[in-house]
Order: C-alpha cells, then sequence, then structure tokens
C-alpha cells in the first residue's frame, strides 16, 4: 500500500510539472489517503506484535 501512495506521489509531482492541475490534486489526495491507511495498518501491527510478545 506504501508503494501505492509513493505511485500517485510521483504521478502528482509529475502532473504538476507539466501542469495538469486536476490530475495532480486527484492523485495527492489518493497518496495522502493510501499513506494513512498504511500509517493505520502498520499501527495496528506493531501493538498487535508487541502485546503478542
Amino acid at each position: 500500500m506504501l508503494r501505492w501512495a509513493l505511485i500517485f506521489l510521483f504521478i502528482s509531482l509529475v502532473a504538476a510539472l507539466i501542469g495538469f492541475g486536476g490530475i495532480t490534486v486527484v492523485a495527492v489526495h489518493l497518496a495522502q489517503v493510501l499513506f494513512y491507511i498504511f500509517l493505520a495498518g502498520f499501527a495496528v501491527m506493531l501493538v498487535a506484535e508487541l502485546l503478542a510478545g
């Protein structure tokens, strides 16, 4: 999931350089959502691993 967030971030950077504003906004939003989902999943797995021993 982190890979997809980085891909959308790269797409948004390239689109911003070219000048496509609409694509940039959508790609940044998707990258943010995927990153937060990844971060939440990482936190849950970290706590589960610490509790399991």
